[in-house]
């Protein structure tokens, strides 16, 4: 019998929400993903796992049983992993992140570099994925840490299944066009002017909206762009003005767009995201925390080049 972990969460889900609705919200699949994930296990265990017959869905015994079994899986391995690092110096096996493209390069390139040194047997993977499909997978288990952003004018991310704890406070700086002569100095003078806008459910997109709110203005987007080049390249080509946080530009050459002085534009937080282990001892897996581990100490390091790198005093 060949079982994928991931379908043994969903119907662990099911059964700890008390139904397909609130564990496809819980995992932030649709109703229909759910029911197929089911299916699917279904006919791996060659059993009904769920009762049909009446309007609500349950569990048929079977499918409770296998509920059961799904959440000490994941338990049990956790413990297994701890114990077996006793019999070693070194901790060894594979971490699976999932981040965004500017925190892949300032952040885990050089992390990873230095796991590398310290901790050989460790094998990270990186996926660059982020936004719901990031979170889908963390909680079906494809994924073992998270790194996401949000504009600090949003409410963390809290659920109770997931640990969150704050990486990186981004703050965002205003980038206009070099040859602009009258740049603009004020923030409603700012929305007046044309755009380079992040995608809505981005941090610089969030951002946008919030201050276009606070301030009673439409902004005029010319361009939509997801990622941080494109955005930058269409600010120095002069087709507007956008927002980006201050880790997008550590990279710019000196004088390829202008750094308003316009600062109360707010800030992204950058966060490292988990499943909630439920295990025994009540600790994380021990190979995933030494890996958040060098990923903070990167990111503190990062912190005080970037301060330099934008001429701030260094704390």
């Amino acid at each position: 019998m060949d079982i994928d972990p991931r379908r043994l969460r969903v119907l662990h889900e099911v059964a700890r929400r008390g139904g397909v609705m609130r564990a496809a919200e819980a995992l932030y699949l649709t109703p229909s993903a759910v029911s197929q994930q089911l299916a699917q296990l279904e006919r791996e265990v060659g059993l009904p796992l769920i009762d049909r017959s009446q309007r609500s869905v349950s569990l048929t015994p079977a499918g409770r049983v296998l509920a059961g079994y799904a959440e000490r899986v994941e338990e049990e391995l956790i413990e297994a992993k701890r114990e077996l690092t006793r019999f070693t110096e070194r901790l060894a096996g594979p971490v699976r992140i999932a981040a965004f493209p500017t925190v892949i390069k300032h952040v885990l390139v050089p992390a990873m570099r230095e796991l590398a040194v310290r901790h050989p047997k460790i094998t990270p993977t990186i996926h660059e994925i982020y936004g719901q499909p990031a979170l889908q997978e963390l909680r079906l288990g494809s994924v073992d840490v998270l790194i996401t952003e949000l504009d600090m004018g949003l409410p963390a991310l809290s659920q109770p299944s997931l640990g969150t704890r704050l990486l990186y406070v981004d703050e965002y700086r205003v980038v206009l066009p070099p040859d602009w002569p009258d740049p603009p100095s004020t923030v409603p003078d700012l929305l007046r002017r044309p755009w380079v806008a992040g995608e809505p459910n981005q941090a610089c997109g969030q951002a946008l909206e919030r201050l276009a709110g606070l301030h009673g203005y439409e902004p005029r987007k010319v361009h939509v762009i997801t990622e941080f080049g494109p955005t930058l390249a269409l600010v120095a080509a002069g087709h507007g003005v956008a927002i980006v946080p201050a880790l997008a530009l550590l990279d710019v050459p000196e004088g390829e767009v202008r750094v308003s002085e316009i600062r109360d534009v707010g800030a992204r937080r950058v966060d490292i995201v988990t499943r909630v282990s439920r295990t025994r001892s009540g600790e994380p897996d021990p190979v995933q925390a030494v890996v958040i581990g060098v990923i903070e100490e990167t990111t503190a390091s990062l912190e005080a080049r970037l301060r330099g790198r934008l001429g701030e005093p260094v704390a």
